[in-house]
């Protein structure tokens, strides 16, 4: 058992975990319902909001393109990954930490996903 406190550990093992735009993993999902939109969410997506997000039944979801978020896409100049509706983005995607248990089950399950797809492609 190691003496070192728990706060230093957990700063190692987040300096271990790629940044957002390198990874991109919990933007991939499977199904129509994997990003959940709240009321508020869609009261911030704005009149773009019809753009991005679908009902189905009585309950919003973003939209699904190719196997991940419709608002993700990939620079095919430097391969990062980014969101396009980053400032608006839905509560379930800012409450995913990086480098949380979240994060971590996340990049475990689908980072392979992420990493496969085509750089030139983009999601458009």
């Amino acid at each position: 058992m190691s003496d070192e406190p728990i706060s230093s550990a957990s700063q190692r093992d987040r300096e271990n975990v790629p940044e957002c735009t390198s990874c991109a993993a919990c933007c991939f999902g499977d199904g129509e319902r994997y990003v959940p939109v709240t009321g508020d969410d869609h009261e911030r997506l704005g009149a773009h909001a019809a753009i991005w997000t679908r009902f189905l039944g009585n309950r919003c979801y973003m939209r699904m393109v190719g196997g991940h978020c419709a608002a993700l896409e990939r620079d095919p100049a430097t391969g990062r990954w980014t969101c396009r509706l980053y400032e608006r983005r839905p509560a379930v995607c800012r409450d995913l930490e990086r480098g949380s248990p979240a994060c971590d089950a996340e990049r475990l399950r689908k980072q392979e996903r992420a990493a496969a797809w085509p750089v030139t492609d983009g999601a458009r």
